[in-house]
């Protein structure tokens, strides 16, 4: 198992007050991590979540609110964080929406949101962080994309969706190309199904969802102090499986 020393270390999930989001942070709790709990909506679940990450070990925790696909509202949230916590060393960017409808019968304001939650909220938040990693020569960007997304799937109830998931890893090498002098790493990873999705597929591989140890253990990885020279990577955590059966399975 990869055991990251996170203690005292700033952490900041978006969407940490449910779901994958939630479990990550209080992942990073476990070791010691300084956690930034971060919700748009669900305050009374962020505020659960902000007390069970003291309960598992967290150093300090904080509850942030704001809509990341809003600049000036992501310019609080990092605020905030800095003001009671300190800089921004690990940053994952878990929002984003999933929209399954055919494309033919999605709202303009549907498609636009799947687009502004996965790729636009990834790049403003990463840009906020940047500047103090930059003067700390240290920071760790961990995105949250989808298993084969690159690999060209085709699925018209979730097109924006493996569009902007895209996206997201094209943005992931870019950035990790563009630090790569500046003791930042940025990488992905990308789940198939997870064991708290809403719907499984009739086969999954290996026989079951991805756990959330699962997801952990490809993010510890890229934290773990012994990864500093890998960046621009992408993990998927599809059981081997996804690029055989999700381009047809998923609906």
């Amino acid at each position: 198992m990869i055991d990251p020393d996170l203690d005292g270390q700033t952490v900041l999930v978006t969407g940490s007050a449910r779901g994958v989001g939630r479990e990550l942070l209080l992942a990073m709790a476990d070791r010691g991590a300084k956690t930034a709990v971060h919700y748009n909506t669900s305050d009374d679940a962020a505020a659960t979540v902000a007390g069970r990450a003291e309960e598992r070990g967290a150093s300090d925790t904080t509850v942030v609110q704001g809509d990341v696909t809003v600049p000036a509202d992501v310019d609080d949230i990092f605020d905030a964080v800095e003001a009671e916590l300190g800089a921004v060393d690990v940053l994952v960017n878990n929002v984003g929406a999933f929209a399954p409808v055919h494309w033919t019968e999605m709202d303009y304001e549907t498609w636009q949101g799947v687009f502004d939650t996965n790729v636009n909220a990834t790049y403003l938040c990463s840009r906020r962080a940047l500047p103090a990693m930059h003067e700390q020569s240290y920071g760790r960007i961990v995105n949250v994309g989808y298993a084969s997304s690159e690999k060209g799937l085709i699925n018209p109830k979730n097109a924006p969706y493996f569009m902007a998931k895209a996206g997201v890893l094209m943005f992931t090498r870019m950035l990790a190309a563009d630090t790569a002098d500046d003791g930042i790493t940025v990488n992905a990873i990308s789940p198939y199904v997870v064991e708290n999705s809403a719907e499984f597929p009739d086969e999954l591989p290996r026989g079951r969802p991805a756990g959330f140890e699962d997801m952990s253990q490809a993010m510890f990885f890229f934290l773990d102090e012994d990864s500093g020279y890998i960046s621009g990577e992408n993990i998927e955590v599809d059981g081997g499986g996804c690029p055989r059966k999700c381009s047809s399975s998923v609906s």
